[in-house]
């Protein structure tokens, strides 16, 4: 790690939490003094605050108001699911790549989605269903919902040229992402279009993404046979 590394808030955030792994910090441990941490490191006061409140909204310390910093007894394990661009994902694995829209329109939201967002159902929004193509396979069927309240833009989006996932992905960075994740039997219609029989049992992921309060966007994502989520930590 270069020094420039070592003393930025996020490089004084790893250290700190590699002498959690290590059990230097056990939990329920009080941590040193945010003064006493950035004497150690050689580092402002304003950095070790900084990569502490990263590691509060991590789960892994808990800070108190003149009761200082202490390792969570039950500190909480995070995994990072990274929002992919089907064409890049699918043209990493070596296959040719192909959208397929299927449909796009524009209106109320239905109550789901109205209750899925927070918003009133006279609010607009943009719905789109598409099919991501692997070598002439079926890959994604992606059911997305846009709230047009927060991306007006989206309007004149030529979804011809580029999917809705990665124009959101691109023009639309977002502070929150609610993800589920489930297996569900393939209904008739969508399983025609991914080209597996009725019922079938397949990998279905779900987001919603928020700009601070503001709903963008959730998305059904029905993936092909065989399909394997990987994330990180």
């Amino acid at each position: 790690m270069s020094d420039l590394d070592r003393t930025s808030w996020q490089g004084i955030r790893d250290q700190i939490r590699e002498r959690i792994l290590d059990s230097t910090y056990r939990p329920g441990d009080k941590l040193p003094r945010d003064h006493d941490i950035a004497a150690e490191l050689e580092c402002a006061r304003s950095t070790v605050q900084r990569a502490m409140r990263s590691l509060a909204d991590d789960g892994i310390v808990e800070r108190k108001r003149k009761g200082g910093t202490i390792v969570k007894p039950d500190p909480v394990t995070r995994a990072v699911l990274n929002i992919p661009i089907a064409r890049i994902e699918i043209e990493n694995r070596g296959f040719d790549y192909r959208h397929h829209l299927i449909s796009q329109d524009i209106g109320a939201a239905p109550p789901a989605i109205a209750a899925q967002f927070g918003l009133s159902q006279a609010s607009p929004v943009a719905h789109v269903v598409a099919l991501h193509m692997a070598a002439g396979r079926p890959f994604v069927l992606e059911d997305r919902w846009i709230s047009l309240d927060t991306v007006p833009e989206f309007r004149s989006v030529d979804l011809a040229e580029t999917s809705a996932n990665e124009w959101l992905v691109r023009h639309r960075p977002y502070s929150r992402c609610d993800v589920q994740i489930h297996a569900t039997a393939i209904d008739a219609d969508d399983a025609q279009l991914m080209g597996v029989a009725p019922g079938a049992a397949m990998l279905v992921l779900e987001r919603t993404t928020w700009i601070g309060e503001k709903p963008i966007t959730h998305v059904k994502a029905t993936h092909a046979e065989g399909y394997r989520l990987m994330t990180s930590s």
